[in-house]
């Protein structure tokens, strides 16, 4: 999809199989136009997050009855970048559920993972049942 395309549908929730849900968003951080994409399945979340189309890092994370943080793992990209880890993991002990998280952005200040942080929770709150 292009980003054209990604912005003209933000907002937007779509039909998908049953148990599933599709809801797309869109954040700003200064000049940084952020898309967000949430698949939400029966017992879990996968949330992307990039400017334009790319599937370059993918994380794992969810609470375990043995830690009082939850456990992640990269399953694709630079293994050295923890940032959709760290995001995994926080979004896991939010919402006590398995998330994988894609962020495809360049910028991964902690300033700027926070205010990405924030919007995702924003998002939550308006749409509890997407996510």
């Amino acid at each position: 999809m292009e980003p054209q395309q990604l912005a003209e549908a933000a907002g937007s929730s779509r039909h998908a199989p049953a148990g599933i849900s599709l809801h797309d968003f869109c954040g700003r951080a200064g000049e940084q136009l952020m898309h967000f994409h949430a698949m939400r399945l029966r017992d879990s979340l996968f949330l992307w997050v990039g400017a334009e189309p790319a599937l370059c890092s993918l994380a794992v994370a969810m609470c375990s009855p043995h830690d009082s943080n939850p456990v992640s793992s990269s399953l694709l990209g630079d293994a050295s970048d923890t940032t959709s880890n760290s995001l995994a993991q926080r979004l896991a002990r939010k919402t006590k559920k398995q998330i994988f998280v894609s962020y495809n952005l360049q910028n991964t200040d902690s300033s700027f993972i926070l205010h990405i942080e924030n919007r995702i929770k924003e998002e939550m709150m308006a749409f509890p049942e997407k996510f």
